[in-house]
């Protein structure tokens, strides 16, 4: 059994580090751990907690501007955010129930290092693209800096690129600073009924190409909407119809006026109803979170990711077996699918599936009976391998940091 370490300062992180260097100690890096379960199982004699690196040490809400200690609970930003009616625009899900965790127990650092955006990643950009700034240990341990309080910083190289998405393989995040962005006056959502997968995508791709400013896109089928929470969307799904849901965000009056735009643009389509206010936000929370998964508790989960006019084809292939199950978002870039096969079956149905179109897949949700080492993440090419080995051997030649958590060896 692994020992914890926890420190409570950036020192004590390099120090720690520089340890683990010199007895060639691996450590898994761990920020509240609602996240732990995603990727690849670590082998490590020790876990670096970050859960004691807390606090917001920087904002500036004039120039949407935010810092904050690794291990700050996401959930803290958000409520200090709210305050000052503004949020963090790329809408990091809350993956901790998906993955038989707590609720709202998710780090701000945890967030960035596996870059996780939500629904409105289509319009906002995900969050490497809100990410300023950092303060880190490398696995060397050596403490360094990169980005700085603004958007136009181009000091030196952009690790914070780097650094989103590294799942804690290059370096310890210590502080963090991110843009922060007005919170929209107003949300409504319109639902149009009954749609299947290339129609909603036709449909989808109608609305944000249009003028109207639409801030998310989704396809529920109808078993997965008839679960919602949200009343309108359950009575559909419970009808037997799927739900295309187009979000519109911004102030009162051009809410209203787009709304209204857009439902005469969907007339000829079909049934359609719109959601205000809080249902709105629940919705699309339940669409952010993954919540229609919950209540499939024993199907491994996989996070698709391609191109929007590939997605049709992609589910036919993949819901031949009819126990399968999905959902779309981002105006059908992104699949979210429940797999009820074993691990290892799914995931060369999964690969084959998405054949030459592009996309890649990553394991979200692993399954009691399957095999440790399946791939979680898109296997990578003979070139994209070796970079990503120099990339490692710069930051962490001693494999110190998250050994084997994105690929073996790594």
């Amino acid at each position: 059994m692994s020992s914890v370490l926890r420190p409570e300062s950036a020192q004590q992180v390099a120090e720690l580090v520089a340890w683990a260097v010199s007895e060639e100690a691996p450590l898994e890096v761990v920020g509240r751990g609602s996240k732990r379960g995603l990727g690849r199982l670590v082998q490590a004699a020790h876990d670096l907690d970050l859960s004691a690196l807390t606090g917001i040490t920087l904002y500036e809400p004039d120039e949407l501007v935010l810092a904050a200690r690794a291990g700050t609970p996401l959930i803290e930003i958000e409520e200090t955010l709210a305050e000052h009616d503004q949020h963090l625009a790329f809408e990091p899900p809350d993956l901790g129930p998906l993955l038989g965790n707590d609720a709202d127990d998710g780090s701000i650092a945890g967030v960035l290092a596996c870059n996780l955006s939500g629904p409105r990643r289509l319009k906002s950009g995900a969050a490497r693209d809100h990410f300023l700034g950092l303060e880190a240990v490398s696995g060397r341990g050596e403490a360094f800096k990169s980005g700085g309080r603004v958007v136009k910083n181009v000091t030196g190289y952009d690790l914070c690129k780097l650094m989103a998405g590294s799942y804690g393989t290059l370096a310890v995040m210590t502080d963090v600073t991110l843009k922060v962005l007005p919170r929209p006056e107003k949300t409504r959502t319109v639902m149009v009924f009954g749609q299947n997968e290339r129609q909603a995508l036709d449909l989808m791709t109608r609305a944000l190409n249009s003028p109207h400013e639409v801030s998310g896109a989704a396809y529920l089928p109808a078993a997965l909407a008839a679960g919602s929470a949200v009343s309108y969307v359950a009575g559909a799904g419970t009808s037997g119809q799927s739900v295309t849901a187009l979000r519109l965000e911004g102030p009162g009056p051009s809410v209203t006026y787009r709304c209204e735009a857009l439902r005469r643009d969907m007339t000829a389509l079909g049934a359609h109803e719109e959601l205000h206010g809080r249902n709105s936000t629940l919705f699309w929370r339940e669409i952010r979170d993954v919540d229609p998964f919950l209540r499939h508790p024993d199907c491994p989960v996989w996070r698709l990711s391609v191109p929007p006019h590939s997605a049709p084809q992609v589910v036919a292939r993949l819901t031949r077996d009819q126990a399968a199950l999905f959902y779309l978002d981002w105006g059908g870039g992104l699949i979210w699918l429940a797999q009820p096969h074993r691990q290892d079956q799914a995931d060369r149905s999964i690969r084959a599936a998405l054949g030459d179109c592009g996309g890649h897949a990553t394991l979200v949700r692993r399954s009691d009976d399957g095999q440790a080492d399946t791939a979680v993440f898109q296997p990578l090419d003979p070139a994209k391998a070796a970079l990503t080995e120099r990339v490692k051997d710069g930051f962490d030649p001693h494999r110190i940091l998250n050994p084997g958590r994105m690929y073996a060896g790594l």
